[in-house]
């Protein structure tokens, strides 16, 4: 699993690991969105989904869309040093050890990992 930890200057959840992904700009379709972050967060270019997501989380302040991409174009790198400080490949046995950005993450990782 390849997640992106948030740099400790964060306003919204610093000092974490998180899914790599952002904001959907307005008029942008979530799919969309997704294959435009992953361009400017890691470098790397994916397919838009054609699956529903496998996750959704929301809450007061945000709505997310989680998507497993298992194919790309591309070797992953820290492309937005603004937003990460690393970004870094799991196994399921690291996941415990980690600060991640959501209590579902854990849980929803490790059933995808195993699967």
């Amino acid at each position: 699993m390849l997640l992106c930890h948030r740099s400790a200057g964060r306003r919204w959840y610093p000092d974490v690991w998180d899914l790599p992904g952002g904001h959907v700009e307005e008029g942008e379709d979530p799919k969309e969105s997704l294959v435009r972050e992953l361009r400017e967060e890691l470098g790397i270019t994916a397919s838009e989904p054609s699956s529903p997501p496998m996750h959704e989380i929301r809450t007061a302040t945000f709505d997310m869309q989680i998507w497993l991409i298992d194919r790309w174009t591309g070797t992953p790198v820290n492309a937005a040093p603004d937003e990460h400080d690393a970004v870094a490949w799991f196994e399921t046995s690291d996941l415990d050890s980690l600060r991640l950005a959501h209590e579902s993450y854990l849980s929803m990782l490790t059933a995808v990992l195993v699967t």
